[in-house]
């Protein structure tokens, strides 16, 4: 699984220097030159870590990265700054940072403070059923490493499946999850969500404990 970085840069020349850097990382980078298209592409995709100037044109930098800590994205961020000024970079970190680098910067320090974040991260935030590990920040399911094509409830279902793993999960749970009082579920739903999980993931054993519910054996 690649890492996935969101670089909010105006500098064209700086940006497309980095981009170099951390496509020879292996890293993937969706580049933003102004604060607008950054808030568009963290519409569509979900990101390891963002990487943010200040001064860019529509939305600053930390103006946008407040946006988004208000929204709930915990998502590590590092902001890239020539600022000196102290009270500046204090209100980086009011609006969520989780660290700094004044330009001009050395490209290894770069990655060192990138990774270094993105191992707290993992140890945070990613907890394993087997080769199935859950993202809490980034609200996704991975298997060995790959992430899955899940719809909201297929990732609602697996979740709890993972939670409860080598455990009975009863159909009452599932349907408690799944569905509000507002929406019918069935036990026929719930079997064509089971078989696509199953589809996704054949190596993964998911049985079927009659007049019970299921149980994930990772």
């Amino acid at each position: 699984m690649s890492i996935r970085i969101l670089l909010l840069e105006d500098d064209q020349l700086l940006a497309e220097t980095l981009i170099d850097l951390f496509e020879d990382e292996n890293f993937e980078v969706s580049h933003a030159p102004n604060g607008q298209v950054a808030i568009d592409l963290t519409f569509d995709n979900k990101f390891d870590i963002y990487l943010l100037d200040i001064n860019v044109p529509l939305i600053n930098g930390i103006t946008f990265l407040q946006e988004l800590r208000d929204s709930g994205d915990n998502t590590p961020a590092i902001f890239l700054t020539s600022h000196k000024d102290k009270d500046m970079l204090c209100s980086g970190f009011e609006s969520g940072a989780n660290d700094y680098i004044k330009k001009p910067f050395d490209n290894d320090e770069l990655l060192l403070r990138i990774n270094a974040q993105l191992r707290h991260t993992k140890v945070s935030n990613v907890e394993c059923a087997g080769l199935l590990c859950h993202d809490e920040v980034h609200k996704r399911v991975l298997y060995d490493k790959q992430e899955l094509d899940l719809s909201k409830k297929e990732y609602q279902l697996l979740l709890l499946l993972m939670t409860h793993a080598n455990a009975p999960v009863p159909k009452e749970l599932i349907m408690d999850e799944l569905w509000n009082r507002s929406e019918s579920g069935s036990d026929g739903a719930i079997r064509v969500y089971i078989n696509r999980i199953k589809q996704m993931l054949p190596n993964v054993k998911i049985e079927n404990i009659r007049g019970i519910g299921y149980k994930l054996v990772p």
